[in-house]
């Protein structure tokens, strides 16, 4: 992630197309302004996060004492890493504030609107989780967890996704599955794309040839994994195995596998990711990998809390141990049984 640099009041005055002068006059409320000039300027300076020089000084020297974790919603993954980073903030003088973007649309970049209003008036710090942005304001420390594909730029905490997706995918080949599929998350995330290719690294070992058809897009989300998973399964030579990148992918898949009479495991193996709680409830339990999400949400309470002190981490890029987790929903295919 790039860090991006604080707009000024010549941005804002170029984006609303007035003087510096106007702009002035509307931030700090003065006569000689149209109030619907007025208005449109303060909604541009809301929007691109300015401050003006005496504002954005008195905030620099301000501590709120509370730490600011964004998520886009509540879901099973986010409210782990909630209690990972609760856990690691509680010895410590801060307070949490987690902040969800589900009001916002959870649209691309609600994260920046977010910290241009949080940012020294809630909070001294931000955990992002699975972010949506690339560049971020220069001036609070941060930390991204499950971070965007962009440059790294910020210090991040994430899972090894590479070899628990190789790993994943080697436990279907090692059960005889051959006709693999998978169902991809979000292209945005390194952790998709790392997740991906470690499948690919595993067909390719296995002397199987990688076919595009047997690959889906479920965006990490258990609605949007439906359609890409009904696509797969009703394939003329459907797969008999469906590798999905998280565990809520592998739940839709399993939904709608049942809607069109196939039986887990007897007709289709799936394996997830995460191993978030609602894994081992399901019937069948999920088989996953299981990435440590307390530890990835502590891990970067840890580190934030450490730039807030001033201190300079010597790592900053911290990836951490995944491991294959089997239960109910994998078996040989039925053409081995």
């Amino acid at each position: 992630m790039a860090v991006q640099r604080r707009p000024t009041i010549n941005d804002v005055a170029a984006a609303a197309g007035v003087s510096v002068a106007t702009v002035s006059k509307a931030v700090n409320g003065r006569y000689g302004i149209a109030p619907e000039t007025a208005r449109r300027i303060l909604d541009l300076v809301q929007e691109m996060g300015y401050e003006s020089s005496l504002v954005a000084s008195s905030m620099r020297s301000r501590r709120t004492g509370v730490i600011g974790v964004l998520v886009a919603d509540f879901e099973p993954f986010s409210a782990e890493i909630l209690k990972g980073v609760g856990a690691a903030v509680r010895d410590s003088s801060y307070d949490l504030l987690a902040y969800s973007g589900t009001h916002l649309g959870g649209s691309d970049g609600w994260e920046r609107k977010s910290l241009s209003r949080l940012s020294g008036t809630l909070i001294d710090g931000a955990i992002m989780v699975t972010p949506s942005i690339v560049t971020v304001p220069a001036e609070m420390p941060m930390v991204a967890i499950d971070p965007h594909t962009g440059p790294a730029d910020l210090p991040t905490v994430e899972s090894d996704n590479f070899s628990g997706a190789r790993q994943a995918t080697r436990h279907l080949i090692e059960l005889g599955h051959r006709r693999i599929a998978f169902l991809a998350g979000r292209p945005d995330l390194r952790s998709s794309i790392r997740r991906h290719d470690g499948y690919r690294r595993a067909l390719s070992e296995a002397g199987i040839p990688f076919d595009p058809s047997l690959v889906g897009v479920g965006r990490y989300l258990q609605e949007t994994a439906r359609e890409p998973a009904l696509a797969l399964l009703s394939l003329q030579d459907r797969p008999t195995a469906i590798f999905a990148a998280n565990d809520l992918s592998a739940l839709a898949i399993i939904e709608v596998a049942n809607s069109m009479g196939l039986s887990v495991p007897q007709d289709l193996s799936v394996i997830g990711f995460d191993d978030v709680p609602e894994a081992s409830r399901a019937n069948p339990p999920l088989s996953t990998i299981r990435q440590p999400m307390q530890t990835l949400g502590a891990t970067a309470a840890k580190l934030l809390l450490s730039l807030l002190e001033g201190e300079q981490p010597e790592e900053t890029h911290l990836r951490l141990p995944t491991r294959l987790v089997r239960r109910a929903t994998t078996a040989p295919p039925p053409s081995a049984r």
